[in-house]
């Protein structure tokens, strides 16, 4: 099988860096301007769109009748690709360019196989056809997949980015008070990653700890006027995080 990759971001990097491996795909990477055929001229059989949400439609009208399309977004629908036959292919996970030079992490950054193996993906299809081709090249990748309707897209996609976006939005604001103490972002990392393992094994409401959650209000008034001292634009939302959490913790007790 023939496979085109349109783009040269980093996903394309890493999904040409995985599929180049197999004996049975020949992988052709382009930029802007690719329409379906290898440089022999010859039509490939798979058009992948690693192309930003907005440059999809462009994208996919350039392509030449024939391949099989497919597109890499979460939150773009089938109607990007026109009246073409294909495939939306969304791998849950972020492909970022790893730790600087300047600032080396912790532990080395994972290779793209071991980045996409064991992780999900969101996939939707034309037809059946188009929904085998996008399940085996998850496959291929090492993703595990489930189906996501067209009108439950924008739910999904939000849910995406509350448990990834939105996360990292929270842990910016331990890493500003934490800084205003001399604490390390690096001595919070253990922590945030012990709730979030205890979130994916027992859902929220179970994993919840801390003050707000025993009722410790004392503590809770000496945590706000602490923010309100070292970091008041970040008042507001700590208030909202507290009040979410308060909501949350009502939840876990249920009905007195």
């Amino acid at each position: 099988m023939r496979i085109q990759i349109v783009g040269r971001g980093r996903m394309s990097a890493a999904l040409s860096a995985v599929l180049a491996s197999a004996a049975d795909l020949e992988i052709i990477v382009g930029g802007r301007g690719a329409d379906g055929t290898a440089e022999d001229g010859a039509a490939v059989d798979l058009v992948l769109l690693a192309v930003p949400d907005a440059a999809i439609a462009d994208a996919a009208g350039a392509i030449r009748p024939g391949p099989l399309l497919g597109h890499l977004s979460g939150a773009t629908g089938l109607g990007a690709l026109g009246a073409r036959e294909g495939f939306s292919l969304h791998p849950l996970l972020t492909v970022t360019g790893g730790p600087s030079a300047a600032e080396p992490g912790p532990e080395p950054e994972p290779g793209p196989a071991e980045r996409f193996a064991g992780a999900y993906a969101a996939v939707d299809g034309t037809s059946e056809r188009a929904v085998a081709v996008a399940e085996s090249l998850a496959d291929r990748l090492g993703l595990r997949t489930f189906r996501i309707a067209e009108a439950d897209r924008p739910a999904y996609h939000a849910a995406a980015s509350a448990a990834s976006n939105f996360l990292v939005v929270v842990e910016g604001l331990a890493e500003r008070l934490a800084a205003t103490a001399g604490v390390p972002r690096e001595a919070l990392a253990p922590l945030a990653a012990a709730a979030l393992a205890n979130w994916r094994r027992d859902g929220a409401a179970a994993a919840l700890t801390g003050p707000v959650a025993r009722g410790d209000e004392e503590t809770v008034a000496r945590q706000r006027a602490a923010v309100a001292e070292r970091a008041p634009s970040d008042l507001d939302f700590f208030d909202a995080l507290v009040s979410a959490t308060r909501a949350l913790a009502a939840r876990q007790k249920g009905p007195r």
